[in-house]
């Protein structure tokens, strides 16, 4: 079974132990709304490639992990959206949940999200309780204080901010956050890929800021040219188009290199590569051509 399929469906399992008769029925559509259809579920896959380079492709504690991040990130996106950040009417192509059910909905199906990521480590790891403790504490540093996407969110909030301090908690600690507790979950070396994390979580939000000055809102499923109309820093906006691609080719070679010796090395490279080319926007990987 592919990666996404059993993302997709771990990420139902979970969903359904909470809405159950008796819970508000329009909060648990509204918490459906934020998780299903999916993105590309990027943090989670990167999550179960950890394991699978490092030999336990099934490790159910990296789904466990993988699934968090995923309610994490899904929360995050649902908060983002909100009229108080970036007022988004559409996300993934559809109505955001604030649009589709008010905006009380939407901050508590966010507020929802995030305890049910670390109800489902909690339950998933139970029986594991030596690796629980660390487990929970990887995640949670991804989306709290100092530099979590709590933090992140915040930067915007601040009259000055340097871009790689706003991408590194915004976009990155998820990304960081997803490579260690692949890590952690097989016994693989914690530090070592959370700095592979820490490059690739860069790379996707320079490649972000990319769409937003390239790509269409039909390509995204959202509206572009946000960061320049709320004037959010930018890699695009600081270096250029080009120099923005350049700085994206940088962070994807430096988390090739950073992958630490492991099994599946060489296959996690080239995951990594094709990722790397897939997020550009069609315009700019034509104009990029092979860049890697």
């Amino acid at each position: 079974m592919e990666a996404i399929t059993r993302i997709e469906q771990a990420l139902a399992a979970a969903i359904e132990v909470v809405i159950v008769p008796g819970c508000p029925r329009r909060l648990a559509e509204a918490v459906r709304h934020a998780v299903f259809p999916g993105g590309a579920r990027v943090r989670p896959r990167l999550c179960l490639a950890v394991a699978a380079a490092c030999g336990q492709p099934e490790s159910p504690a990296a789904m466990a992990a993988a699934v968090a991040i995923e309610l994490l990130h899904c929360a995050s996106l649902v908060h983002d959206d909100l009229p108080c950040f970036d007022d988004s009417p559409l996300r993934r192509g559809l109505p955001s949940v604030h649009r589709a059910f008010g905006e009380p909905l939407a901050v508590l199906a966010g507020d929802a999200l995030i305890i049910l990521a670390f109800e489902h480590l909690a339950r998933a790891l139970a029986d594991q309780p030596k690796l629980m403790a660390p487990m929970l504490l990887t995640i949670s540093r991804s989306v709290g204080l100092p530099v979590g996407i709590t933090a992140g969110q915040a930067w915007e909030c601040e009259p000055q901010v340097r871009v790689e301090d706003y991408h590194r908690a915004k976009t990155g600690s998820l990304f960081t956050a997803a490579t260690a507790a692949g890590a952690l979950a097989v016994g693989a070396d914690v530090a070592a890929w959370g700095l592979v994390g820490d490059k690739i979580g860069a790379a996707y939000q320079v490649a972000d800021d990319l769409r937003d000055v390239a790509a269409s809102a039909q390509e995204l499923g959202k509206p572009v040219g946000r960061d320049a109309l709320l004037n959010r820093p930018s890699a695009a906006g600081e270096l250029g188009v080009d120099g923005a691609i350049a700085r994206l080719r940088s962070l994807v070679i430096e988390a090739i290199e950073a992958i630490p010796d492991c099994p599946g090395r060489a296959q996690f490279a080239e995951v990594l590569k094709a990722e790397a080319q897939r997020i550009l926007p069609k315009e700019l990987a034509q104009r990029a051509g092979t860049w890697i």
